[in-house]
């Protein structure tokens, strides 16, 4: 049997077309139940991109061992930071969407369409390619909103489009956004955050940046992600006008056994004050919007270690999330990328429309047939 590709029913000639923009991230459980976290932890484990253990190898310790113990401790986790709107994560990512929205048709109504897509859960990649399709767009720049590079996280939302793609009769034209972590728009917005969080609340002895880790392994096959990170860290601090003893880099979140990129997060939370560090400022610039990692994994759990530790002053500086500056720093993004994708003007679109009339009004094709033909 033949297969089956979606394709562009009755297509009309000169059919108003606009430019997608697919807003993506990681993604977030249905509900902070144990259920929903075994769905969400096996799309997500399950990712060739994140574990690069032997497939027969990982899925045995996957379903024999990870999905009977994880999804009870992460739903409890995710418990402490769901809201009446859902994640915190899908809830700011909806206002990015929205506000991303209303820049873009200040600048140009009617020319933009913003969908929003998780990596893993929902709204799901296809959902929002599919939002897309329904608006006309032939032409989607896709930007993950991850900063900094990495195979298990801007390669993976590569791939989860262009297998949706692989279905499509007509693929659109695309872009792709491969990280901004030097953007000068970005560095800005982060440095205009933490130094608002100052002139609130004072400098504290030193500034950490939080990353995400990942293992070692990883770096040493040619993963860019580790330099993407310090050199992001480094340009927020000279920014800020700090010194190299006011400020460090560490990655957390840590998974199974494997030594990953060092130092670690934790780690340094234990040693700071035996160090002399008793206040301490903590910000997490490869998160594009608070999440479980930022709220409970920093903000609760590491503070945690920091205060048993001997330390006096922890401050979790938030994520961008809807800040404007982030979302201008997206709008500019937008415009850099969709630069020379020109749509057609009314009278080009009309000219379109009436050249696939006059071709086709002597043709024998029925009515319905004809308005599926484009000029």
């Amino acid at each position: 049997m033949a297969e089956e590709f979606l394709g562009t029913k009755k297509y009309i000639a000169g059919t108003k077309q606009k430019i997608g923009v697919l807003l993506l991230n990681l993604g977030t459980p249905d509900a902070p139940k144990e259920a929903e976290l075994r769905t969400y932890l096996r799309e997500f484990l399950s990712d060739r991109r994140v574990i690069e253990v032997p497939k027969l190898l990982w899925t045995f310790i996957l379903n024999g061992v990870i999905l009977r113990t994880r999804p009870k401790a992460s739903a409890e986790a995710y418990q402490t930071v769901w809201t009446d709107e859902g994640s915190p994560l899908f809830v700011i990512s909806k206002k990015q969407k929205a506000k991303l929205q209303e820049q873009l048709d200040s600048l140009s109504e009617d020319t933009f369409q913003v969908a929003l897509g998780m990596r893993y859960g929902n709204p799901s990649v296809k959902s929002a390619l599919l939002e897309l399709k329904e608006a006309n767009c032939q032409k989607i720049l896709i930007l993950p909103l991850y900063p900094q590079y990495s195979a298990a996280t801007t390669a993976s939302t590569f791939d989860a489009v262009v297998k949706e793609l692989t279905t499509w009769r007509w693929v659109p034209e695309l872009r792709f956004i491969n990280n901004y972590y030097e953007e000068p728009k970005y560095l800005e917005a982060m440095a205009n955050s933490i130094q608002e969080h100052w002139d609130e609340h004072g400098k504290s002895q030193k500034l950490l940046f939080s990353l995400h880790g990942m293992p070692l392994s990883y770096f040493e096959k040619g993963d860019p992600y580790f330099g993407h990170c310090h050199k992001s860290a480094r340009l927020i601090a000279e920014k800020l006008g700090l010194n190299k003893d006011e400020w460090e880099l560490s990655f957390q979140s840590l998974f199974g056994k494997e030594e990953w990129l060092k130092p670690y997060t934790d780690g340094r939370m234990h040693a700071l004050p035996g160090e002399g560090i008793k206040s301490l400022d903590v910000v997490c610039p490869g998160f594009s919007a608070d999440c479980l990692e930022t709220i409970e994994e920093i903000g609760e759990e590491n503070r945690e270690y920091f205060e048993e530790s001997g330390g006096e002053t922890f401050h979790y500086i938030p994520c961008l999330n809807d800040r404007d500056d982030h979302i201008e720093m997206m709008t500019e993004l937008v415009k850099k990328h969709t630069q020379g994708w020109e749509l057609a003007t009314d009278e080009q679109r009309e000219t379109s429309r009436q050249a696939a009339k006059a071709y086709w009004a002597d043709k024998t094709e029925p009515a319905e047939l004809i308005k599926t033909h484009s000029s």
